[in-house]
């Protein structure tokens, strides 16, 4: 991102990497349980829940924490170069302000302020909310739950259900058809051109709202 904006009471930070693992060797001896496990290479098995742990099994396990752990403050640097990356990835996790003084976020505000910003400045927000059409089966008779009696709903219920799913996709179209009429009339030409547009970058492709 090029600008994080964080609430007040965000959480942020938490740089860090954990391996935590039960383990069960000691009370699997003390029922006469023995667990064999069968691997191909020295490492291939340290910490597990079912071994006794060697000082040997934890040098190597912390050395690939260590690993994994250089290897997310390299992504985090690279993409926020701006860090003193050596003093967030601590594990540990700041709120918005204290965040904002360690440089993980730009900015403090609610998405509410971010929102109204945008408003002020005459763009038009939308709610948008993905609702994909329900898939219809084969055939009518697989929405109609053949075989109930019609007091749990039985044949009613299902040809009711069949009748929306079949008029929900022409009063949508409807809809999208009136709303590009209307702004058609107010001058704005296509409704997509005028509120949407690729981002220059072509950054994954990005979508934002242009006035």
């Amino acid at each position: 991102a090029d600008k994080i904006v964080a609430s007040p009471f965000a959480v942020l930070g938490s740089i860090g990497v954990i391996s935590d693992v039960p383990n069960f060797f000691n009370r699997l001896q003390r029922e006469g349980i023995e667990f064999q496990t069968i691997t191909a290479g020295k490492y291939k098995r340290t910490v597990t829940p079912t071994k006794k742990i060697s000082n040997e099994d934890l040098k190597k396990s912390k050395e690939d924490v260590e690993g994994i752990l250089r290897l997310f403050k390299t992504f985090v640097h690279t993409n926020r170069p701006q860090l003193e990356i050596d003093e967030v990835a601590t594990g540990e996790t700041w709120f918005g302000t204290d965040a904002l003084d360690r440089g993980l976020c730009d900015e403090i505000a609610t998405a509410d302020d971010i929102l109204g910003q945008y408003v002020d400045a005459g763009y038009d927000v939308f709610d948008v909310k993905y609702d994909p059409e329900p898939v219809l089966g084969p055939g009518l008779l697989t929405a109609l739950p053949i075989g109930q009696s019609n007091g749990n709903g039985g044949l009613v219920k299902g040809l009711v259900s069949y009748a929306v799913r079949s008029i929900a996709p022409a009063a949508k179209e409807a809809i999208e058809e009136e709303v590009r009429k209307i702004s058609m009339e107010q001058g704005g030409g296509d409704v997509t051109q005028r509120y949407m547009m690729k981002d220059p970058s072509n950054a994954v492709e990005r979508i934002r709202a242009q006035d």
